[in-house]
């Protein structure tokens, strides 16, 4: 309802905040208003929208968190003010970030070295999370990876490496720290799929598999704790210059996978950062269930 209709047909009463009625502002104090549309007036006035991509107080753990996509994200998220908690099988690597993160932007950051292709790990990650800062109010599941293979060539050992890794210690994760999410009425759970949930080439069987199974669970678990405060997305990230590419690919291959983004390049790590700020925050807040694509382009260039 506009404040001219409000004025008009609600003489003498002040909207709420949001703009719609609440038990409190309707014109019949004792009207049956239905559940749906029964909103709580603020105590505080709306946050401006550079303080919605606060962080501070809020407590991220983000594995695979070490370097390339997880090192950038982190780093974002600890601009904006969170105390991060990264993890990865490498300690040297994961020293050497925390380093860099502190450095850069002050924030406490804590390490813990976890192999997440092992089940019981997730659960000791989560733990030992908990257990450096009392809480975790944003899970980051980036820790993968992918063994190119035929379908003829696929052994259970890869397949169930991957999918452990990929999957299920997201699952695993999630399954852990949502509980004390609940209890704080406030969470953001982010997956990082893949533009290769969507699109995929030859000898990627496994690895789509998990990027795409990623979207299904984020989507449902999106409805199991809505009403929890806690929202569940997936990033699915296209051709970033990490590492990795960079040493599989040759210069002419690199060349012809920019070719393919409509923007004509590859993605910068950092240029993750955003996308994750936004889900991971309050300017998300409205936002789950929704897988977003961070391609340039790529997945909607068929020619």
């Amino acid at each position: 309802m506009s404040e001219t209709a409000f004025a008009r047909d609600c003489p003498g009463k002040r909207p709420s905040a949001t703009g719609l009625f609440t038990s409190r502002n309707h014109p019949d104090r004792n009207a049956v208003i239905p559940n749906w549309l029964l909103i709580i007036t603020p105590l505080e006035e709306p946050r401006m929208l550079s303080q919605q991509f606060d962080l501070t107080g809020k407590v991220a753990l983000v594995t695979g968190g070490s370097k390339g996509l997880g090192l950038a994200m982190a780093r974002g998220l600890a601009e904006a003010g969170a105390d991060i908690v990264i993890a990865s099988r490498h300690e040297q690597e994961l020293q050497s970030a925390q380093t860099e993160i502190v450095r850069e932007t002050g924030v406490r950051v804590k390490y813990i070295v976890a192999d997440l292709t092992q089940r019981a790990e997730a659960a000791r990650l989560a733990e030992a999370s908990l257990d450096a800062f009392g809480r975790i109010d944003i899970l980051i599941n980036n820790a993968g990876s992918n063994t190119p293979q035929s379908i003829e060539e696929i052994d259970d050992g890869t397949w169930d490496r991957l999918l452990e890794l990929n999957l299920s210690s997201c699952m695993a994760l999630t399954r852990a720290l949502v509980p004390q999410m609940k209890q704080r009425a406030w969470g953001r759970i982010i997956y990082i799929s893949s533009i290769m949930a969507f699109v995929s080439t030859a000898g990627r069987s496994t690895y789509s598999a998990t990027k795409a199974a990623l979207v299904g669970m984020a989507r449902a678990q999106a409805l199991d704790l809505g009403a929890h405060g806690i929202t569940v997305n997936c990033l699915a990230p296209g051709p970033f210059l990490t590492d990795l590419p960079k040493a599989c690919f040759s210069e002419e291959q690199l060349a012809k996978l920019a070719a393919g983004t409509a923007l004509g390049r590859w993605a910068d790590p950092k240029e993750l950062a955003g996308p994750a700020l936004l889900l991971a925050s309050d300017a998300g807040s409205f936002i789950t269930g929704e897988t977003l694509l961070v391609d340039g382009g790529a997945v909607g260039k068929a020619f």
